[in-house]
This record gives C-alpha cells, structure tokens and sequence, in this order.
C-alpha cells in the first residue's frame, strides 16, 4: 500500500496540476453520463485554461515579487520568518508522513459524506488536498504523533466540503458557475472576515453606502474605469512606489504598468476558456443526479483560480500588495518578511466578492483585516511550519531562520488545529471534530438562512 501511495504522489508531483486536473476531469465526465468526445475535450480544454491560468499568475508574480523586494530594500525591512511560497508550502505539506496518506483519506472522507448525504460536493481539485495535508503535517510537528496528523488532515478536509457548501450558492450566482463549489482551504477560510466586514461596515453612516463596484467605478470614470486601465495605474503606481530610486526607473514602472495591465485583461479570458470546459460537466453532473438521485444537487469542488478573474478580485487584491507590506512593518510583534506569495492574494479575496456583491472597497477592508491576523498567525505558528519543512527535506533560504507563507501559514484553520492540539493532546482534536459537527447542524437546519449570510441571492 505504501509503495502505491508513493508512485501515486511521485506522478502527482511529476506530472502537476494540469495533466492531473484534466485526466480526472475526463472520468469524473464519462461517470456522470457525459459522451466520451465531450468528456475528453472538456479535460483538455480545462487543462489549457489552468495552463494559462498558471502563466498569467506566473506573469503577476514576477512583477509583484520584483515591486516588493524593492520596497522592502527602499524600507529597510528586516524580518527573521521568510515568506518561502505556496509552492515551497505544497511541497513541504506532500513531503512530509502526512502528504502520503492525505489524498485516499480525503477521497473516502469525500465519498462517505456524499453518501451519507451530509455534503453536497464532490472534491475533485486533488492538488489541492495539499491544504488537508500542511493541516495535518502542523498536527504532527505539535503532537508528535501521525496518528493525530491523519486525523488532522481528514477533518480539515471535511471542513473544506462544509465551506464548499456554505458559498456554493453564492459562488454560483456571482460568477455564473453553475453546479461549483470552492473547497479550497486557501480561499474558503476567508469568508468569516467577510461576514465581520459587511456586519461592521453596514454600521457606518455613509460608508455603508460606498458603492466601489468595477461596473460602478467604470461608469463613473469611462475608459478610466475599465479593468485593464484599472490594472495599469494600479501597476503605475506600485512601480513607482517599488522603483523611484532604481536605475532605469522609468522603464521599470512603465513594465510593471503594463505587465499588470496584462493581467487584468488575461486572467478573465483564461477563466472563460475553463467555463467552457467546465460546462459539459456540470450538465452531466445535473444530468447523472436527476436519472439516479431524485434531483439531488451535486456540486463538483474546483479550485478558486475559476474566480480570481473577476476585476474586483484581481483589483482589490493588486491594491492590496501595498498595504499588506507596510503592516508588515508597522504592525507591533511581526516578525514576517512577506516576498514570494504575494500573487495569491487574490486566492484569499476572491471568495469575499459574492458576500460584497463585487465592492472592492469592502473586499480591501476584508483583506487587511484577514491578512493583519495572518501576520500573527503565521509569527505564531513558524517553528511548526519549520520543523514540517525540516521533516520534508525542504532546502531553507539562505539568511532565513524560520519560514512560512501566505497559502496556509497566514489562515486560521491550522492555528484552530494546532492550538487545539498542543492544548488538549487528541481531546483537541475531538473538540475540533464536535464543532464542525455542530456548525454543519446548525446549516443542515436552515441551509437557505446560513447561505444568504454567505451572499446567496434570494430566491
């Protein structure tokens, strides 16, 4: 068992996300009912759309990460806990005991809940369980006990089916996704900050009544308000704030200008090419669940890359990259010195634009304020995410003497997971279990109530 598990990790790592991602896509299809031409050329197209999703958000790395090395030197800041990467993360989560055993536990956790008719989605990003596997890694750093670490993993990816759930209505109205959800704990995590936003905004005379929509800030500003525009003084102004002093400054900012301008244009046009392959198979999707399930709704969880196109999360998040930089320095007690994982912002945003019908004023809000906890999180929390790396083999940077990321040491299920932990040993873990538990009661009891808080429209 342990030797399949292994090559079957060895080809996950190998091959990546968009050879794995198509091939599940083509027999999840062909399960469902779905021709075999049709499943096939959905796989595919999906593929592409991931291909390009990747190189475009590849494109905005290059010039975020090259904005914030300079800002960081311009500033002076020094920080001993390095921002290494989701990549570096993915790695270290799927390096570790935990990553061996994390994809069979979530796929019969997925499959038992889907059975039992307590979940809705059928998880199918599983690349992503990369996120099941750093929870459960932390676990086991703590607790010293792998037992604990796969216990971990499998709750954790319970709770992204829960919150995969609770937004999937919001998701699909929002975004014109119809039959998606979002399990992925990059994003999902996000939505009680959002929740909290809205409750605090929506208690401020007149700035409850900012409307700071892309299709409002377009009709408001003309062609100065299209999303590409948007992108390119967005990218001006970093630029600027990155490279007043650098040689070849004017070609520096005029770059990071355009490049981002790139982006805003790009990143939409590569999520329609997924829709388009993703249509065939939610229609086989709805189509299997009326013929076996009396119309019992099946969501299929997907990555939240399908949603970072919109301008509202590419804008907010762009906007962002400033301010999360300067909390860095003036936040008392952080030790983190943000650099690699700056392009997933907007991962963390985007699940806030459905709760914020899109406004990117609440969503910058949501995002400092899901971010400025992050940075206490992740000072917390980077011994664990060390040692994890330490476990896997991971390389440290040069000059680094701890480590963490955006992508899961900023965001608070592996803080709930490894305090419980450390505080009650396994009584922890069953503490954590039994709330999940009550939470998803608490839904299943008045699913339409809990997902309008999420942003589901009435119906």
């Amino acid at each position: 068992m342990e030797v399949f598990l292994t090559t079957l990790q060895a080809v996950m790592d190998n091959l990546g996300a968009t050879v794995v991602l198509p091939i599940i896509i083509f027999f999840v299809a062909l399960i469902m009912g779905a021709k075999p031409g049709k499943a096939f050329r959905a796989g595919v197209t999906i593929g592409i759309a991931f291909i390009g999703i990747n190189l475009v958000i590849g494109l905005m790395w290059s010039s975020l990460s090259g904005v914030a090395q300079a800002m960081v030197t311009n500033w002076n800041i020094q920080r001993d806990v390095v921002d290494v990467g989701w990549p570096s993360a993915a790695a270290i989560a799927f390096g570790t005991d935990v990553g061996l055993w994390v994809i069979p536990i979530a796929i019969i956790v997925n499959l038992l809940l889907l059975v039992f008719k307590v979940t809705k989605t059928l998880n199918i990003d599983i690349w992503n369980y990369w996120h099941f596997a750093f929870i459960g890694s932390m676990v086991y750093m703590v607790s010293q006990n792998l037992a604990y670490g796969l216990i971990a993993a499998a709750i954790a990816s319970a709770l992204g089916l829960f919150l995969a759930d609770w937004t999937a209505k919001a998701v699909q109205k929002f975004y014109n996704l119809p039959g998606i959800s979002i399990p992925h704990l990059a994003t999902a995590p996000g939505v009680p900050f959002a929740i909290f936003t809205n409750w605090l905004i929506d208690r401020i005379p007149g700035v409850r009544d900012w409307k700071v929509d892309p299709d409002t800030i377009q009709k408001r500003f003309g062609v100065f308000g299209e999303p590409v525009i948007m992108g390119l003084v967005i990218g001006l102004v970093l630029g600027v704030m990155g490279y007043y002093n650098a040689d070849q400054a004017a070609v520096l900012i005029l770059q990071t200008g355009m490049n981002l301008a790139a982006v805003m244009l790009l990143l939409p046009r590569m999520v329609q090419i997924l829709m388009e392959g993703l249509i065939p198979v939610s229609e086989a999707a709805r189509d299997f669940m009326k013929k076996r399930a009396s119309d019992r709704e099946i969501y299929i969880g997907l990555d939240s890359a399908i949603l970072i196109g919109h301008p509202a999360a590419i804008s907010s998040s762009l906007v962002l990259v400033p301010i999360v930089i300067l909390l860095s320095i003036i936040l008392p007690g952080n030790r983190v010195l943000l650099f690699a994982d700056l392009a997933i912002i907007p991962f963390i945003v985007a699940l806030f634009a459905p709760l914020m019908n899109g406004n990117i004023f609440r969503m910058i809000v949501a995002g400092m304020l899901e971010l400025g906890v992050g940075f206490y999180i992740a000072t917390s929390t980077a011994p664990l995410f060390t040692a994890a790396a330490q476990n896997a083999g991971f390389v440290m940077p040069e000059g680094a003497s701890q480590i963490t990321s955006i992508g899961d040491g900023f965001l608070w299920p592996q803080l709930l997971f490894t305090k419980a932990v450390d505080t009650l040993g396994v009584f922890g873990l069953v503490l954590v279990a039994a709330l999940l538990v009550v939470v998803w009661a608490l839904y299943a009891k008045n699913p339409t109530k809990w997902e309008r808080i999420a942003g589901a429209p009435e119906e």
